[in-house]
């Protein structure tokens, strides 16, 4: 899984995010950053309130001290599934380097990272960094 921070940093350089059940995320500044949570029909679902916002409400559980939280206050956690989906018809190969992962995207310079998802969402940060 991607840290928060590298989730952060994604956020801020424009990933949208359109919550769907089995996304994970996390919701700093809260006294919870080390939890992360698990869109679920049962649990954490997306709510669309009439006035144009989406929040997150919490159904019972151990979450029962959230009711709802602005989806803007959490923070996406994407799978390593998702980051290659973003990354679309540009992505070429995930493979071993050294004791790490590279990513090739066509038209930008190989991405490394610890893991694949890290590799993953450093290659998308850097394309959305060449948007700006």
């Amino acid at each position: 899984m991607i840290s928060i921070e590298l989730a952060g940093e994604l956020r801020d350089a424009g990933l949208d995010w359109r919550p769907r059940p089995g996304d994970r995320f996390a919701i700093p500044d809260r006294g919870l950053d080390d939890q992360t949570f698990v869109l679920s029909d049962m649990i954490a679902q997306v709510h669309e309130l009439p006035f144009g916002s989406t929040v997150i409400g919490f159904n019972g559980t151990t979450e029962w001290a959230l009711d709802d939280v602005e989806r803007d206050e959490a923070i996406w956690l994407p799978r390593e599934d998702q980051l290659r989906d973003l990354l679309g018809g540009g992505f070429r190969r995930l493979e071993r380097a050294g004791d790490g992962w590279r990513v090739t995207v066509d038209g930008q310079a190989d991405t490394f990272g610890a893991g694949p998802e890290d590799a993953y969402a450093l290659a998308l940060l850097r394309r959305l960094k060449e948007r700006e």
